[in-house]
């Protein structure tokens, strides 16, 4: 045991599980912490606004494989940061959020910034602690880490203002006395009978989900992709799980995806939805395709056993590990045949659907008008990134068309707000993946919408010194939301339409570089002359407001009914 302050053991306690970033913005509460963050080397990267520490925290996870910390004054500084939270715990991504709460000697008091900040982040938490006895400071943050990469979430710790200042006694352990990252495959039988049901597929498919990211299964699936000839598709917003190279991947399924993914995923007889939960939005029927047959046979691979099942009957559920799942449904399935020739009908299938969906999309995005198509503006953008670029995007109308224009040849290059679908979330988490990747170009791609509520952290961006692109899809409106008035509220436009200012004047006017796009053949050389610059830049272009995708969510929307004549009824009010 040795005696340090309460501080300072936690700082160790950072140290010994490899913290060396801390995203947050200044606050008394912990500023005894914050002074010693250079002298342990931590750096602490301010923002101007606490929801983007906690995207920045969620996107260095996504990148480093390593949990994020973010933190931030008690009461208002803390609750700013819920967005983000739930962000990180739909997205699994283990998030550390060290939150300073009110003094002890007077919680209750109902003081100054005081809030009850344990019942707020409870329900998008893994685990929370409040350090009552400031002596468990150390053990506390073993805990909050083992759990952060055991379940795949953000932890709470929560710290009383006072207790910073305490002496405490404590041992620094090192990570691997208390926490291992090994994961099973699953149990025997399981494994057996998904290769029982691969083995006789005629037309298997495989979707490689988030699970394959996480455990690096990305090799191991190419090799079951090629032993059983399997279409891969990526499941949504993971556009990342398969190398897009790879003449199997048929492209991402979910909003606005792959045509050639969704029909090879309607033919097949037995599907490998391999480390992903199937998420009931990212599997949506899309351009009209019910991409999940009531007749194919779902094996379901996911570490946490409450997703098996859930969205879709299956016909085999494996808790464990999607690496060492693949490896061992590979294994059993090379003992039953050693080497396997490509099946030739499978592999013309395959190719045949991507070539069709390729032409389609070329045609879809070849328009030189202006204002410029969102699509050819993708298809600029896109053709104009490298093959190392970490892209991140905002949810939205505009953003979420990208799905069909992203491919990338390794994991860890695309990071969405995933299930939460929180606008805001681009930005931050591309200065975050910078952050976390230096050398690693990093791209966002934001709706104007979106752009409006992150766009203070290019004041970050120039004081970090990250040199990250924003790319900022400006048609002046919510798209989502004015599609849906166009289809369901007879174009009546309601809270919609955006004035905005010159996006890239503005950035200037913060240090950055900025320029507005009009022309499509003008963006892809500014991308590469922004990426080549080492400055923070953003790109302001003019896109069709004409131009809008499918909605967001026809499963939930319904033309209205009105029964009153005040609102396009046949009924009158009476009052009595």
């Amino acid at each position: 045991m040795t005696l340090m302050g309460m501080s300072e053991a936690l700082v160790e306690s950072l140290k010994a599980e490899g913290t060396s970033t801390v995203f947050g913005l200044v606050g008394s509460a912990f500023m005894d912490a914050l002074d010693i963050f250079p002298d342990a080397g931590i750096r602490f990267v301010t923002v101007h606004h606490e929801q983007n520490a906690a995207h920045m925290a969620d996107a260095y996870t996504r990148v480093t494989t390593r949990p994020g910390v973010c933190t931030a004054q008690n009461g208002p500084g803390v609750t700013n940061m819920v967005t983000g939270i739930a962000a990180a715990y739909l997205a699994h991504s283990p998030v550390i959020a060290i939150t300073p709460s009110a003094a002890s000697a007077t919680v209750g008091t109902k003081g100054f910034q005081e809030v009850d900040q344990m019942a707020i982040f409870a329900p998008i938490t893994k685990y929370q602690v409040r350090l009552d006895r400031p002596n468990r400071i150390a053990e506390y943050v073993r805990t909050a880490f083992r759990v952060a990469l055991a379940e795949r979430g953000p932890v709470q710790i929560d710290i009383p203002r006072d207790h910073f200042y305490a002496e405490v006694d404590v041992d620094i352990l090192p990570p691997e006395r208390y926490r291992q990252s090994e994961r099973g495959a699953g149990p025997d039988h399981a494994l057996d009978r998904a290769a029982e049901l691969l083995a006789a597929a005629k037309f298997p498919v495989i979707i490689s989900g988030l699970g394959v990211i996480e455990s690096s299964a990305a090799a191991e699936v190419q090799d079951l992709a090629e032993h059983l000839t399997a279409a891969v598709a990526t499941s949504y917003h993971h556009n990342d799980a398969f190398p897009a190279d790879h003449q199997f991947y048929a492209g991402p399924i979910g909003y606005q995806g792959s045509k050639a993914a969704m029909r090879l995923l309607a033919r097949a007889d037995v599907i490998l939805a391999l480390g992903t939960r199937l998420s009931v939005f990212g599997t949506l029927p899309q351009y009209g395709i019910q991409y999940f047959s009531p007749g194919a046979r779902i094996i379901q691979v996911d570490i946490d056993p409450r997703q098996l099942g859930l969205t879709r009957p299956i016909e085999v559920g494996i808790i464990g590990d999607a690496r060492v799942a693949a490896t061992g449904i590979l294994n059993r399935l090379r003992q039953k045949q050693s080497h396997q020739a490509p099946d030739s009908k499978l592999l013309a299938a395959i190719q045949e659907e991507k070539a069709t969906w390729a032409a389609e999309l070329d045609s879809l995005s070849s328009s030189n008008g202006t204002p410029m198509s969102p699509k050819r503006a993708l298809r600029e953008l896109t053709g104009a990134l490298p093959d190392d670029a970490i892209v991140t995007t905002d949810v939205g109308n505009i953003c979420s068309v990208a799905n069909s224009f992203l491919r990338f040849k390794g994991p860890r290059q695309f990071l969405a707000p995933l299930t939460f679908g929180n606008c805001g979330f681009a930005y931050p988490a591309a200065l975050g993946a910078k952050v976390a990747s230096p050398r690693s170009p990093a791209v966002a791609l934001v709706g104007d919408g979106a752009w409006g509520m992150s766009l203070a952290e290019v004041m970050t961006a120039v004081q970090e010194d990250l040199p990250v692109l924003a790319v900022v899809f400006n048609n002046g409106q919510w798209g989502a939301e004015k599609r849906n008035q166009i289809d369901y509220y007879s174009s009546r436009f309601i809270g919609v339409d955006l004035q905005n200012p010159d996006y890239g004047a503005v950035a200037r006017s913060m240090g950055a570089d900025g320029c507005r796009i009009e022309q499509p053949s003008d963006l892809g050389p500014a991308v590469r002359d922004a990426l080549a610059s080492g400055r923070p830049t953003v790109l302001d272009v003019i896109v069709d407001p004409e131009e809008l995708a499918e909605p967001f969510r026809r499963d939930a929307l319904k033309a209205p009914t009105r029964h009153l004549k005040s609102y396009g009824g046949q009924a009158t009010l009476t009052r009595s």
